[in-house]
C-alpha cells in the first residue's frame, strides 16, 4: 500500500511539473530572449539560453520613444494603478459593509445586479461607457482609468469583501453599539481591522489587473508621454517599418517585476482573504 500510495504521488507530482513547465516556458523564453541580439532572436527561436548574453535590448528600451523614457511609462502605470486600487479598496470595502450588516428595500435586487454586473465582458460596456466618457470631456485622460473605480464597479471586490464580513460575529457589532458607537465607528475600529487580508487580497489582485489593463488605455489616452507600460510595449514592434523585439521583450521582462514582487510578499495574506473566515489572523 505504501508502495502504491508513493508511486501515485510521484506521478501527480510530475504530471503537475510537467504542466507547470509548459505552462511557465514562454516566459522563460521571453526573458531569456531578452539578453540576444535582436536579428537572432526568432533565427534561434528553439534555442533557449543565449550563447552570447547581452545589456544592449535594456538600455536601448529604458531610453523610449520620442525623448520619453521608459520610466516615465512606468510612473504613468504606477500613478494608475496605486490610484485606482487605492478608489476600488475604499469603495468595495464601504459597499460590502453595508451589504452585510445594512438591511434596507431594494437589497436582494441591487445585490443581484452586482452578481450579474460580474458576469458581463467589458466588451458589452465598451461603447456606451467611451460614448459616456466623451460627452464628459474625459478621453485624452487618466480620468476614465482611475475615477470608476471610487464608485465600486468591480463586483468581484464588493462580494470577496462582503462574504469575508457575513464571517464576522455580529455579536462583536452589538457590542459596539452598547458602547455608543455609531455605524461608522464599527466599520472603522471593529471591521476594518479584521479586514485586512481580504484587503490585502483585493489589493493585489486590482494592482495587477490595473498594471497590466491594455485596452481600457488604449481607448482613453491619446499622448504617447501619458502611456502606460502595457500601451507603450507596442511602440516597439511597428508593422511599417523595423520592430525592435529585443528591446520589447527587456521592457515586458522588467514590467511584470512589480507584480510579481506584489504577489510573493503578499502571497499569504491572498491565500488567507479567499480561503479564511473574518476571526482568523
Amino acid at each position: 500500500m505504501k508502495g502504491k500510495k508513493a508511486a501515485k504521488s510521484i506521478i501527480y507530482n510530475a504530471i503537475i511539473l510537467a504542466i507547470g513547465l509548459i505552462m511557465i516556458y514562454p516566459l522563460v523564453w521571453m526573458i531569456m530572449s531578452s539578453f540576444k541580439e535582436t536579428n537572432i532572436i526568432f533565427k534561434t527561436a528553439g534555442q533557449l539560453i543565449p550563447k552570447k548574453w547581452v545589456l544592449d535590448n535594456y538600455i536601448n528600451g529604458w531610453k523610449g520613444f520620442g525623448g520619453v523614457s521608459f520610466g516615465r511609462f512606468f510612473s504613468n502605470s504606477l500613478f494608475i494603478a496605486v490610484v485606482a486600487t487605492i478608489g476600488t479598496i475604499v469603495s468595495s470595502a464601504l459597499v460590502g459593509f453595508g451589504f452585510s450588516r445594512f438591511q434596507f428595500r431594494g437589497k436582494g435586487i441591487l445585490f443581484a445586479a452586482m452578481l450579474a454586473s460580474m458576469m458581463l465582458p467589458a466588451q458589452v460596456l465598451m461603447i456606451p461607457q467611451y460614448l459616456w466618457y466623451q460627452k464628459l470631456g474625459w478621453v485624452g485622460s487618466y480620468l476614465p482609468l482611475i475615477v470608476p473605480y471610487f464608485f465600486a464597479i468591480q463586483g468581484f471586490f464588493v462580494y470577496l469583501i462582503k462574504n469575508f464580513i457575513d464571517g464576522i460575529p455580529t455579536e462583536l457589532d452589538e457590542a459596539a453599539k452598547i458602547d455608543g458607537c455609531s455605524y461608522y465607528q464599527i466599520f472603522m475600529k471593529i471591521i476594518l481591522p479584521l479586514l485586512k487580508p481580504a484587503l490585502t487580497s483585493a489589493c493585489i489582485f486590482s494592482f495587477m489587473w490595473r498594471w497590466d489593463d491594455f485596452l481600457s488605455a488604449l481607448l482613453y489616452v491619446q499622448k504617447s508621454v501619458q502611456y502606460p507600460v502595457s500601451l507603450a510595449l507596442k511602440l516597439f514592434c511597428d508593422p511599417g517599418s523595423s520592430s525592435d523585439y529585443g528591446a520589447m521583450f527587456a521592457m515586458a521582462t522588467i514590467s511584470i517585476i512589480p507584480s510579481i514582487l506584489i504577489f510573493l510578499i503578499f502571497q499569504r495574506y491572498l491565500v488567507d482573504g479567499i480561503s479564511t473566515s473574518g476571526l482568523k489572523g
